[in-house]
């Protein structure tokens, strides 16, 4: 297969499985999928979509979140990890919003990563889920992917979300990075993965990786 063979072959495999393609962090407004994503650094969306009702019962807009003090924020928090870092960010970008943007989210990727402890793709996520602006964000289900599937080195989360923004049709980017993170947890985690369920890898995928995986299969 070329290697736009294998692109259209990813993205009809995707289409095919996940037509309806839902946004896995519970969330109403694009300020509080702000939130949830800051929160959902090195913390499952799962457990995150357990804390934000907690949080977002006592603030879901930034006017509330600055009556509260960062301790308060900290202790509600806590279960997602980094929680002296993210309780700061809250704070302190729920304060940015309220004297520079109305309360309001920014939309531009400028604006949302000089916020405090927002990078790239907290920036991507929301440009992509909360305002269709198309954007790659790559996380760790992304990254491991478009490695087995031969479509980057694989060498950091920033050459992965340019190899994905060369080979993808823009009109694509937003359910795409969603449709793969979705099939990464289904069929290609990184734990307990099972080859034979996961038909784009063992389809598509690099020499390298399905080898390593006979070998280990193999010795069990």
């Amino acid at each position: 297969m070329t290697k736009s063979e294998k692109v259209n072959f990813v993205v009809k495999t995707l289409q095919n499985l996940y037509p309806e393609i839902p946004i896995p962090l519970d969330h109403k407004d694009p300020y509080t999928l702000l939130i949830a994503v800051l929160l959902s650094a090195q913390c499952t969306d799962v457990r995150v979509n357990k804390i934000t009702p907690l949080l977002f019962d006592k603030a879901d807009n930034p006017f509330d979140m600055v009556k509260m003090s960062i301790d308060e924020i900290k202790q509600i928090i806590r279960p997602c990890g980094l929680s002296p870092m993210k309780s700061k960010g809250i704070y302190g970008l729920s304060k940015i919003l309220i004297e520079k943007y109305n309360g309001k989210v920014p939309e531009s990727f400028e604006a949302l990563e000089a916020l405090p402890a927002v990078g790239h793709k907290t920036a991507s996520v929301v440009m992509s889920q909360a305002f269709g602006v198309p954007a790659f964000p790559v996380d760790t289900h992304i990254h491991r992917l478009m490695y087995r599937w031969n479509l980057t080195n694989g060498k950091n989360v920033n050459q992965t979300e340019k190899d994905a923004k060369r080979l993808f049709p823009i009109g694509l980017w937003n359910d795409l990075h969603l449709q793969i993170i979705w099939y990464g947890r289904e069929f290609s985690p990184a734990r307990g993965w099972d080859l034979e369920k996961d038909i784009i890898t063992k389809t598509i995928g690099r020499k390298k990786v399905l080898q390593e995986y006979y070998k280990t299969n193999k010795a069990k």
